[in-house]
């Protein structure tokens, strides 16, 4: 009987390991995607809008919720809170503690705070070309992930399963 338990729970916790390792497959291009609107509304709010920085980013906490709009919520504090820091240091450090939490990869960092250090420090139509620039950058990132999701999100939901299986095999 102790042996039929132990083995249950070796499968259900390889099962549970290799669907939240395909869960980050799975939910990489979405909150790509997210970050992508994101950058739309600001760029909607630099090209049209006429309030500060810091009322755009609160905005944008609201209606997109979730780690995106997390980011945008501690970035928008921070540029309260830190009288004559710079826009970049500001966005720097809410994007970097919570990165982790997202299941986007390095190279998404790099193209928002790429976009950061140009936010703030030029003119609106210059602005709004990074804007452009960083959209495009992470669609690439999206199209990406998305061949990544395909490839990769069932066969480790199939190892995950199968290591179990296997690790059972293996100790009996």
């Amino acid at each position: 009987m102790m042996k039929l338990i132990g083995a249950c729970l070796i499968l259900i916790a390889t099962t549970w390991a290799g669907f939240k390792y395909a869960y980050r497959f799975r939910e990489r291009p979405r909150q790509i995607k997210q970050l992508r609107d994101a950058l739309s509304l600001l760029e909607t709010e630099i090209g049209y809008g006429t309030r500060p920085l810091i009322q755009a980013c609160e905005q944008i906490a609201e209606r997109m919720g979730g780690v995106i709009g997390e980011i945008f919520s501690n970035s928008a504090q921070n540029l309260k809170e830190m009288d004559g820091a710079s826009t970049y240091d500001c966005f720097q450090q809410a994007i970097v503690p919570i990165w982790s939490r997202t299941a986007m990869k390095k190279a998404e960092q790099l193209i928002l705070l790429h976009f950061c250090q140009t936010l703030g420090r030029s003119d609106r139509q210059d602005q709004l070309q990074h804007v452009a620039l960083a959209k495009a950058n992470l669609e690439v990132e999206e199209r990406k992930a998305r061949e990544e999701q395909v490839q990769y999100e069932k066969m480790c939901k199939t190892v995950g399963i199968l290591g179990g299986v296997l690790l059972i095999i293996l100790m009996y």
